[in-house]
């Protein structure tokens, strides 16, 4: 309550010093000694911005511990509804499948229409999901539920990461990367301890009932103090949602004060704004994440982390069997056994966080450009990709060499000591690199964050499904040492497609900005000589006046009477 209290004071002293004064009711100065300050990104102080990515950071921690906690109970589930490994085992495929598919058609609701709305819905759909698997009796019921279970759990996790585009900048992106990665680590590692522990002492029953009290209080709260971010809905946080995107603390602070200053000018188009109905516009943007995948840069970027997942599903998914076999590990230590890959992913958090930060601040020293954490930059001939994949790197050269390795020390059966430093650093690699990649996407696409990250979700998905059904039989066939020397091979191939998008990134972001401008209409963008690359030097070169666009006279000649 403090907290919201807090947001809510911050708030109105930071717009009371916001010119509400439309920009087409400005003067328009043409002199070139002229410097334009950009606007703060968000109203939201630090504390009150880590305040809302630590909240949905923690509704993003619901969907890995549910996909992993509901593992130790497989054996036991088969025996009680009498159905084979196999068929079982198609629970947790329709939940994989449908954790990529469901957030693909809903996560352009929550870009247009809010955050909170989507939020409502999916914890209203997954704790009735695990309320019914709890009472499930039948393997069909258990079988139908868990798709919606994963609908729900999914969706959430794809809002919570978007909420982190709504409030962060770019240059400030790193510092807060821990608060939203570390939940999405440590459910996917404490899953099976926390699940084999349940189901030995308490029934697997007892995982679901758990689950629905953290996911109801978690919704409680949610409704109580988080506040709608999408910038469609509210801009930079100042404008007034309407009631149905209010927390239940917004709505008795804004009866108290109606006359809260409101900097409208930061509202983008979205269903609040346009003449179109807002369920038309909403249903307007229903694939949108689709939409992205005609993006050559995006479509890199999806195979370049769906990859890297392919690594980290084929270990989950070797794991059991391989300690079980080698080393006759009962469920509790094989679920004990994912903790050094929880581990190793805090640290890679640790080292890629700072590490992105510090990149982006040399970068922009050697450019010319001063950092301001509290507005947003212009990223359009900024080199962000480079920025952000020369951090990626190092971290993918360690997980070729450890995917490698982890292949030939479990066919070698050696001490368990050495498998788990193998397995911390195989989380180190693996996930420093899905987390950088997750940074970039949302630096590429701020405004349509949430279709972006669907579209991240589903090539993981996807990906991931398709080394768990391969990784067994890869192993039986091959051998365990040559099957992850091949995977360890995959990984290699990813170095000149991260060349390729670092190289460039630049214009193929400018290509499609200039094609989003023609769509709109009010722009004539000129494009009088195609960049085949775009180095550090041609950005600084690049005079700050100098754009890609040119307003048309008939544009003009409103600007004129406005002024």
């Amino acid at each position: 309550m403090a907290a919201m209290a807090t947001i809510a004071t911050t708030s109105t002293s930071a717009l009371a010093a916001v010119d509400t004064e439309p920009i087409s009711e400005q003067p328009v100065s043409s002199g070139v000694d002229d410097i334009d300050v950009p606007p703060p990104y968000s109203v939201w102080t630090p504390w009150q911005k880590k305040l809302i990515v630590a909240g949905a950071a923690f509704g993003g921690f619901f969907n890995p511990i549910t996909a992993q906690v509901y593992l130790p109970a497989l054996n036991i589930l088969a025996d009680e509804f009498d159905v084979t490994t196999a068929e079982i085992n198609l629970t947790v495929t329709t939940y994989m499948i449908f954790q990529g598919i469901t957030p693909i058609l809903f996560s352009g609701f929550t870009d247009t229409l809010g955050r909170r709305p989507g939020y409502i819905i999916c914890f209203i759909v997954y704790i009735s999901a695990n309320i019914a698997l709890a009472l499930a009796n039948d393997y069909e019921d258990v079988l139908v539920i868990r798709c919606f279970q994963s609908a729900g759990s999914a969706t959430i996790m794809v809002i919570c990461q978007a909420v982190v585009a709504d409030v962060i900048t770019s240059a400030e992106r790193g510092a807060y990367i821990a608060l939203t990665a570390i939940p999405s680590i440590l459910g996917p590692s404490l899953g099976p301890v926390i699940g084999g522990a349940m189901t030995q002492y308490m029934g697997w029953r007892s995982i679901f009932w758990m689950l629905t009290i953290a996911a109801g209080t978690n919704f409680l709260l949610m409704l109580l103090f988080i506040p709608e971010t999408c910038r469609k809905v509210v801009g930079d946080g100042s404008v007034r949602p309407p009631w149905w995107c209010q927390s239940v603390y917004q709505w008795f602070y804004y009866r108290r004060h109606p006359s809260v200053p409101q900097n409208l000018n930061s509202l983008e188009k979205s269903a609040y704004t346009t003449d179109e109905g807002k369920l038309k516009y909403a249903t307007s943007h229903l694939f949108s994440s689709f939409a992205l995948l005609r993006e050559k840069e995006l479509v890199l970027l999806l195979l370049i982390g769906g990859t890297v997942f392919t690594g980290v599903y084929a270990v989950g998914t070797a794991m059991p069997s391989l300690f079980k076999d080698l080393y006759d590990f009962s469920d509790l230590k094989i679920g004990l056994m994912y903790l050094p890959l929880a581990g190793g992913s805090i640290l890679a958090v640790v080292f890629v966080g700072p590490g992105m930060n510090w990149n982006l601040r040399r970068h922009a020293r050697k450019l010319g450009m001063v950092v301001d954490k509290k507005t947003k930059m212009d990223l359009r001939r900024f080199p962000i990709e480079k920025v952000r994949l020369e951090i990626a790197f190092p971290f993918l050269i360690l997980g070729v060499g450890i995917i490698t390795s982890w292949g030939w020390i479990t066919a070698n059966k050696v001490e368990i000591e050495k498998v788990v430093v193998v397995v911390l650093f195989l989380g180190v690699g693996l996930v420093g690199v899905n987390n950088v990649v997750n940074a970039l996407i949302v630096d590429i696409y701020p405004d349509t964050a949430g279709a972006a990250l669907a579209a991240y979700n589903l090539a993981k998905c996807i990906m991931g499904a398709a080394s768990s059904g391969f990784i067994e039989p890869m192993m039986e066939g091959m051998g365990m040492g040559p099957a992850f020397t091949l995977l360890g091979c995959l990984y290699l191939l990813l170095v000149p497609i991260i060349l390729l998008v670092m190289w460039k990134g630049v214009v193929w972001r400018t290509s499609r900005h200039a094609r989003e401008l023609r769509k709109k209409g009010s722009v004539l963008v000129r494009e009088d000589e195609p960049q085949d690359s775009l180095s550090d030097t041609d950005v600084a070169s690049t005079p700050q006046k100098d754009t890609s666009a040119e307003i048309l006279p008939a544009e003009k000649g409103e600007a004129r009477k406005a002024s």
